[in-house]
């Protein structure tokens, strides 16, 4: 069974930095697709950024050079580094692999 676990999340304020972390458990990592999402109150939940088994690296169009996602096949981890961080990122952030989802991370970005 596929076990995800987010970390890292906060608050910060606007222009601040966090680094997020998704901790992967059950699963051939290396042989997986891994994606971040975020869901804001009142709104749909929203494409993050994706790393694919391929190394592929796919970020949603809000992202605008302002993440980075990566990954650790060694450890089984995921990473989201979010700079330059606005009050419309605030939203709890998920990692994703196919149908399994981990229980999210609160980003709260405010002055």
């Amino acid at each position: 069974q596929v076990h995800l676990v987010e970390s890292g999340g906060g608050l910060v304020q606007p222009g601040g930095s966090l680094r997020l972390s998704c901790a992967v458990s059950g699963i051939i990592f290396s042989s997986s697709d891994i994606g971040w999402y975020r869901k804001a109150p009142e709104k749909q939940r929203e494409f993050v950024a994706i790393t694919t088994k391929t190394g592929q690296i796919m970020y949603g169009d809000f992202v605008k050079g302002r993440f980075i996602v990566s990954r650790d096949n060694a450890k089984n981890m995921v990473y989201l580094q979010m700079n330059s961080l606005k009050p419309e990122d605030t939203a709890v952030y998920y990692c994703n692999i196919e149908a399994a989802w981990g229980q999210g991370t609160q980003v709260t970005v405010s002055s």
